[in-house]
Formats: C-alpha cells, structure tokens, sequence
C-alpha cells in the first residue's frame, strides 16, 4: 500500500491511477477553492486539515471508488451525514451520471452544498436537509458515510436504505477493525476493512449486509410468552 501525504502526490493519484481527466481535475479545484471560502464563514471541516485538503478531504473521498472498483454497482448513492459533502460531492464530481444524495440534518451545510453543486453544475446531485431518522425507506446502491455514527448504531438506522446487493463504503479511523467485531451477531454481512490511502492508522468497511439473522427458537418463545403476559 502506497500512503497518499503530499498534495501533489494526491491530485498525481487522482489523474495517473483513479484516471480523472483535466475537466474534473479542474471541477475538484474548484470545489477546494469553494470549500476554502466558506470555511471562512462556517466550520465545514477542520481548519488543521485546510493545507492537506487535497489529501485529507479530496482522495480520502475519491479513494472509495478505487477499493469498490470491482464491486461498485450501478445506481443511486446516498451519502448519510455528510457534512462538508465529504465523500458524496466529490463521488458526484468524478461521477456525474450517478445520482448522488447528501443528507444531513443541519441548515447551513445543506444550503452550502446545494450552492457549491450548483456552482459545479453538479446535475446528479440532490441535497437533503434531513435527520437520517426522518428519511423514506428507499433502497439504493451505495450507501456512504463517513465518520457519522459507530457501525451498530450505522447499520441499525440505515439497513431500511439497503438491499442483499447494496455495497457500504464507510470510512473509519484506526477503530475500525474493533468497530467491525462489535457489530451485533444478529445481522448477516460481508464486511471487511480496506487500508486506506490517505492515513496510515484509518481504514474502510465496505461490504454488503445480508439481512437479520431469524432469532433462535428459544428467544422466539421468551418473546412469545412475553407479549402473552402483556395481554394478561
């Protein structure tokens, strides 16, 4: 695995290996340029990361197209809590016939992100204000969040999006192997955590959650019994 740390070794990454062509090399930058100017105004991302955001915030994005390329099917993505857009705007940039939903629950990110995808004429994008709480229960493609909620609580809020063939990608800090191992037996998944580019302690789960495990007879019956006292 190649680490990612230089801003030209990042936007080199993005053209030699992930193939970006100049007219969305340039639809990035001005992202960045976007992103730089309204930090000013609002919090959008920490202003630590501001000098390395072409590694931090770009391709730590972009990259998730690069460990799904294999497996990422067609359809809509829904990018859940996304905050700064990180990653739906910039999957929307690199891949502007997919559409691509970002949700979240506060005011002025989502009205900031509805002006940078109209600045970027981002045609496949839709902005959602919303708790993920609140949201319609519509399956999609890709499912997406990063650093959002642990994966439990993820999972839990957000399987009613996803089908057997619906791929996560969910970028995770250095826990990411223990947050995997604490995800409750009762569902059935085919997660696993790719390394990531960007940081050397992060990585990725991605996978596909199968559905709920049925509960064994004897909690079947304990759930039984239980619901018959209540009547009582």
């Amino acid at each position: 695995m190649t680490l990612l740390v230089t801003e030209a070794e990042a936007q080199g990454w993005l053209r030699d290996t992930l193939g970006v062509d100049t007219s969305r090399m340039s639809r990035l930058s001005q992202l960045v340029d976007l992103l730089l100017e309204e930090n000013q105004r609002q919090n959008l991302v920490a202003r630590g990361t501001l000098p390395h955001v072409w590694v931090r915030h770009i391709v730590d994005s972009a990259q998730l197209l690069y460990v799904s390329r294999e497996t990422l099917p067609q359809g809509e993505w829904i990018d859940l809590g996304t905050g700064a857009g990180f990653p739906g705007i910039v999957i929307a940039a690199l891949d502007p016939d997919r559409p691509v939903t970002l949700v979240d629950s506060r005011r002025l990110r989502t009205e900031w992100l509805q002006r940078a995808a109209d600045a970027l004429e981002l045609a496949n994008v839709r902005v959602i204000l919303s708790r993920v709480e609140d949201l319609p229960s519509n399956p999609h493609a890709v499912i997406s969040a990063r650093a959002f909620a642990p994966l439990d609580k993820l999972v839990n809020l957000s399987v009613r999006f996803s089908t057997p063939d619906t791929l996560w990608l969910l970028p995770k800090g250095a826990g990411a192997a223990q947050e995997l191992q604490m995800l409750p037996e009762s569902w059935n998944h085919l997660f696993h955590v790719e390394h990531s580019l960007t940081d050397a302690q992060a990585g990725i789960i991605t996978g596909r959650v199968l559905g709920a495990k049925p509960s064994p007879p004897r909690v079947l019956r304990q759930q039984a019994h239980a619901i018959q006292g209540k009547r009582t």
